[in-house]
């Protein structure tokens, strides 16, 4: 049994099965991605022991954990066994202290090998965060509502490039219309150590190419240090003509619920105002979608535009499409980059 480092804990659970015995509720905040939960106290059990703790002192608090616990010891060995690896698992805690001690312990002396994590899951989300500190070979792809920008990032990596889909890890296409069909979204922790697990497995020598989102994505938002790179990375703008942006948009949002298509409208009446708004309401009343979509895009055309000029000039680059293709599309993003020399911000935000 030994205790690993952060970067050494990582590298095992490439092959090792991990065991977090943190509460459910803890677990479900945010956890490493992959991970197992193997409970130690239910939630109400580890209030119920924390409780203990501030009131009476350390010994009686270990007492009641192992009423606790000395039911459970069974089956934690059993469902360990199914998840071991050559009898192997990586167990960690909050702070790598006693509840991942002592599962190591009671799994090693049932004949398994397991390793904790020093300083538990709170050394794991101080390295999540600690790794947007350095410089980080950012691009990104921008373009009003409607050019089909997610589109291209997919094609930008078929097309060899390296691409970090942040609306997929969100689980959310980014406006009000965006989580209409789509899964729950992650909580802000999850969402940050998806997009951390995304990250390491990238080559930073080359750039990574993004899309040019906002620092919330639906409900979740960006670590404040990879947002504030993002802010200071060059930005290809897609110019695509309006009608194929109405078209691309009946296409991705046309078939969806519409009570729900209407729910979203009446969530931004305040900035579309309240004759765009009635007359939107009706067009997707009557199933005229096209004038549903362009009604839109009047708000969010201006609202990407005041957005776009806050980005400083010289990071502005704008292409211009003729077609929505994304594969077209991104492949003239790779040579309009090439031609114009861009390059990520490399230096300290």
């Amino acid at each position: 049994m030994a205790r690993l480092s952060v970067h050494e804990f990582l590298t095992q659970a490439k092959q090792l099965p991990v065991l977090d015995v943190r509460s459910p509720a803890e677990y479900q905040a945010g956890h490493v991605p992959g991970a197992h939960n193997l409970p130690l106290f239910t939630n109400e059990e580890r209030a119920q022991v924390g409780t203990l703790y501030k009131q009476t002192g350390r010994h009686e608090a270990f007492l009641r954990g192992l009423d606790l616990v000395g039911p459970k010891m069974r089956s934690m060995v059993e469902a360990a066994y199914e998840l071991a690896v050559e009898n192997k698992v990586l167990v960690h805690c909050w702070r790598g202290g006693m509840r991942s001690e002592s599962v190591a312990w009671l799994l090693t002396t049932s004949g398994l090998h397991a390793n904790t994590l020093e300083g538990g899951y709170k050394a794991y989300r101080g390295a999540t965060l600690k790794i947007y500190q350095n410089p980080l070979p950012i691009m990104m792809v921008g373009g009003a509502t409607g050019s089909g920008k997610t589109e291209i990032l997919k094609k930008l990596k078929q097309q060899g490039e390296q691409v970090i889909d942040l609306e997929k890890l969100a689980n959310h296409r980014g406006s009000a219309f965006g989580g209409i069909g789509q899964q729950v979204q992650p909580t802000s922790e999850q969402f940050q150590n998806n997009l951390f697990a995304v990250w390491q497995s990238l080559d930073l020598s080359r750039t990574i190419w993004v899309e040019d989102e906002s620092f919330s994505i639906g409900g979740v938002q960006l670590p404040h240090e990879f947002w504030e790179h993002m802010k200071q990375a060059p930005v290809v703008v897609v110019k695509v003509p309006h009608p194929l942006r109405v078209q691309r948009l009946v296409q991705d949002y046309g078939h969806l619920n519409p009570v729900k298509l209407a729910q979203a409208i009446q969530t931004i009446e305040r900035r579309l105002g309240g004759l765009r708004t009635q007359q939107a309401l009706r067009a997707l009343e009557e199933e005229r979608l096209a004038d549903v979509a362009d009604l839109l895009l009047k708000y969010y055309d201006r609202s990407y535009q005041r957005n776009l000029e806050r980005k400083p000039g010289c990071l502005r680059h704008v292409l211009e499409c003729l077609t929505d293709d994304p594969p077209t599309n991104a492949r003239l993003i790779r040579e309009f980059a090439n031609k114009n020399k861009l390059q990520p911000n490399l230096t300290p935000s």
